[in-house]
């Protein structure tokens, strides 16, 4: 083999090994809905592929997914969005028999490895409100960069004066 193509082969299946990466698993009320947000890196333009399901009594069942069926109990009251590195289960009228671990798995489609999976404990009385502003918090480094930016402006307009 010439070793150039086995380079290329090489770069390749590690490029499809690494697609994408779960960083982040929260979930918070909105109101009495359950929100999970699901932040992921993604190295790669392919479609993604996820899963959200909970795990109670040692019995998963899929709450809602672009791989498997979701259960019909959830089939109502669940739904997703997707933005940039965030895929949000929404369940709408979240009670206490809604409580377990929550996983999220996601997929990147010609994505050879396994899937990327987090879990997170929810129950109903330990669950924070959602943030109003927790699309802003999903970008932590423009987050950063305005913090990391106070002391020079402050530098600025003390020299201003």
């Amino acid at each position: 083999m010439n070793p150039t193509v086995g380079i290329a082969v090489i770069l390749t299946v590690l490029q499809a090994a690494h697609c994408q990466m779960i960083k982040d698993l929260s979930a918070c009320l909105q109101g009495q809905n359950l929100r999970v947000d699901c932040r992921y890196e993604n190295k790669t333009s392919n479609p993604l592929a996820y899963e959200f399901s909970v795990t109670k009594d040692n019995r998963k069942r899929i709450i809602h997914s672009s791989i498997s069926v979701s259960e019909n109990i959830y089939r109502g009251r669940a739904n997703v969005t997707m933005h940039k590195n965030l895929v949000c289960l929404h369940l709408q009228s979240f009670t206490t028999s809604d409580e377990g671990v929550y996983m999220c798995a996601l997929r990147a489609t010609n994505d050879y490895t396994s899937n990327q999976m987090r879990n997170i404990t929810v129950i109903k009385d330990k669950l924070e409100k959602c943030a109003g502003f927790s699309l802003l918090i999903q970008n932590t480094s423009w987050l950063l960069l305005l913090l990391l930016s106070l002391p020079l402006l402050q530098a600025v307009d003390f020299v201003s004066l």
